[in-house]
């Protein structure tokens, strides 16, 4: 169904399409091949940023206690770009087949700003009475970690069963609303902000910019769990997602109940962006760049392309990024490039009117 799907214009460049070619060859199986090698070239490009971030962060002295912590802090510090990135970009293509709108990312829905809200109810209502308490909520553990992810998908869960409940699934009232609880999270937030001493003003800073440091063991097994039973959900439904590409009336025409499916994919998105949030913290326009640059290299919107390739790219822009950051002293810069850049992309797409 994933190729009928694409026939039609909405999922550009599907398989399948017979087209006469030099050589004998069509020009369905060029694309196709074109696009494995664009698979297989950002796999190699991921794992070789991976190594590289690895082996220029170990000291020099091979099997010391600092090279064996070094080394530690570093799988870890991988592994989490690696759960990030794809829960960030499988998150993002999926929510933009949902929507049918390339220049939409779940941020819209106000994870980023529910987030926000939690730490800063976390850090004005706990600081002052007991700071133990605080770190483990607000700072890391898996009991944080897992609270904080589980009040995100229940609201955000709650909100689809609440608008798309009836027989009719409205998508831009979805949107609308996510965008104006979002904006109301935001002023709340920053209404207790400034209520606050320098000092837990300053406790709240370390979670409002995304950051790998420090990331614990468990929270990130943790994390992982959630990103694979979400990748699991999202191979269970197979080419429908392709044909969601289509709209609601083509998708029901071929046989795919599309408020069924929608709000599925809808909670595997709140589920995996909740974890990635959780666990870094926010990052708004990464999910727009990685998703619209695998667009731009694959030349279609099928996902058995799209969700590798999105979730390679942000691999490589994650561990590239740490390592020219760090070997500048600004590793801790990198959210606010990827908000940069992320928010030039976007004013682009909505320019150009690129956005589908």
């Amino acid at each position: 169904m994933g190729e009928k799907a694409t026939a039609t214009g909405v999922a550009t460049g599907a398989a399948g399409q017979p087209s006469p070619s030099t050589g004998g060859v069509s020009r369905a199986q060029a694309d196709h091949r074109r696009r494995l090698a664009v698979v297989i070239a950002c796999s190699i490009l991921a794992a070789a940023s991976l190594i590289a971030l690895v082996m220029v962060g170990l000291p020099d002295t091979v099997g010391s206690k600092a090279w064996n912590y070094t080394l530690d802090r570093l799988s870890r510090h991988a592994v989490a770009i690696v759960v990030v990135a794809v829960a960030v970009g499988v998150s993002t293509v999926l929510f933009q087949t949902v929507t049918g709108n390339r220049i939409l990312t779940p941020a819209l829905m106000g994870f980023d700003s529910l987030y926000l809200l939690i730490q800063t109810m976390l850090i004005f209502f706990m600081v002052p009475r007991d700071a133990a308490i605080i770190g483990g909520l607000a700072s890391g553990g898996l009991t944080g970690f897992l609270s904080q992810t589980a009040i995100m998908v229940v609201a955000s869960t709650a909100l689809y069963l609440w608008l798309l409940g009836g027989r009719r699934t409205d998508i831009h009232l979805l949107l609308l609303v996510g965008v104006v609880f979002g904006v109301f999270f935001r002023s709340i937030s920053s209404f207790f902000q400034r209520l606050l001493d320098p000092a837990a003003y300053l406790q709240l800073q370390d979670v409002m910019f995304a950051s790998f440091r420090g990331v614990q063991l468990d929270v990130l097994i943790g994390c992982g769990v959630i990103v694979v039973l979400g990748l699991v959900v999202v191979a269970l439904l197979g080419r429908r997602l392709d044909v969601m590409l289509l709209g609601r009336d083509p998708a029901i025409a071929l046989g795919v109940n599309h408020r069924q499916v929608t709000i599925i994919i809808l909670v595997v998105v709140s589920f995996l962006v909740s974890a990635s949030t959780a666990l870094i913290g926010p990052v708004m326009f990464f999910g727009l760049i990685v998703a619209n640059a695998a667009y731009a290299l694959l030349g279609t919107t099928l996902h058995r392309f799209t969700l590798p390739v999105a979730s390679l790219l942000g691999v490589i822009a994650l561990a590239g990024g740490e390592m020219i950051l760090g070997t500048l002293g600004v590793e801790s810069a990198l959210s606010i490039v990827i908000e940069f850049v992320g928010g030039l992309l976007f004013l682009f797409l909505l320019l150009s009117n690129r956005a589908r």
